[in-house]
């Protein structure tokens, strides 16, 4: 059954019982439903057919499950790790376990609002590994018309119960996360690039001591190597190990400035097991070899720069 945003729709609630071969599944749909709250109306509406557990969601609760709600009329207020936020046509608002929040329509105007509910140890899995963000719980995803539809084939599922109803359900729940997730990633893709280009910078520099590899590099940023190097070319204008060499080198000409120290001992502070293979790649990005850099006076020098 497809829905369009703004379409009235039945009101729809369940809670769901759970069998062994869901948990075997390792995530369920716990709850689904969607109301129309009209202006003027007590929120919840009907408190009598939620768990009570449910009933105290304008006033603060705290579930065992994870919940998302989209918001697609109306307007109201959330409230989560004591930060508050305007509810506005577009909005999601994901529910962690065990983190107290609230939210409700504005008695002025009320809302409509689709809700799922669900757990699981796939789900927590999820959760630990960052993919669902812990610390983001809100989202402006706009209105549109495919995650109503998701919301309706989730209802389809329960509302018939035919075999694996179940697993169905979950695969629409998941269809559901990767999208908002996936809308929030795309609006704000220039950030998230570059907070992994200085992720990667940041890791390189802890370790210009050592001898770390670009398989290192992107496995300590969660990404493709390959895929790294496009990101972090077209931002530095460098491949990754090229900036890595950078910083060596830059490295390099502080310690011969400011240190008596043999070029062997250099190289193989830095990382370089052939001392040979240092100095030709210093003077290859200096212009000079280490030891003519040491003598130069510092009015003759010509910094390598700062990357």
């Amino acid at each position: 059954m497809h829905r369009s945003i703004g379409s009235a729709g039945e009101t729809f609630l369940r809670y769901l019982p759970t069998s062994e071969e869901d948990e075997r599944l390792g995530m369920v749909c716990t709850t689904a439903g969607e109301y129309k709250i009209a202006p003027y109306t007590a929120y919840p509406p009907r408190k009598v057919d939620h768990p009570a557990i449910f009933r105290s969601v304008a006033e603060g609760r705290i579930l065992p499950e994870f919940q998302m709600v989209y918001v697609t009329e109306g307007q109201g207020t959330f409230r989560c790790e004591e930060k508050t936020f305007a509810v506005r046509p577009g909005n999601v608002m994901l529910l962690l376990p065990e983190i107290k929040h609230q939210y409700r329509p504005d008695f002025e105007t009320g809302w409509h609002e689709y809700w799922v509910g669900f757990n699981g140890g796939y789900f927590k899995q999820l959760l630990a590994q960052g993919i669902i963000p812990r610390e983001k719980f809100f989202f402006d995803t706009g209105l549109h018309d495919g995650i109503a539809a998701l919301f309706g084939q989730i209802f389809d599922e329960i509302r018939n119960q035919r075999p694996l109803y179940q697993f169905k359900a979950c695969a629409g729940i998941l269809s559901l996360l990767s999208e908002i997730l996936a809308h929030d990633r795309r609006r704000d893709q220039p950030n998230y690039y570059q907070k992994i280009v200085e992720r990667a910078k940041s890791f390189m520099k802890k370790n210009i001591f050592g001898a770390i590899n670009i398989a290192l590099i992107s496995d300590n940023v969660g990404m493709s190597a390959s895929r790294l190097n496009d990101i972090f070319k077209a931002y530095t204008g460098m491949a990754v190990y090229q900036y890595y060499i950078h910083l060596k080198i830059n490295e390099a000409l502080i310690i011969l400035e400011e240190e008596d120290a043999s070029i062997q001992n250099v190289a193989l502070r830095l990382g370089f097991e052939d001392p040979c293979y240092f100095s030709r790649l210093f003077k290859n990005k200096v212009g000079v070899a280490p030891s003519k850099w040491r003598n130069l006076s510092a009015g003759e020098r010509t910094p390598f720069g700062d990357p």
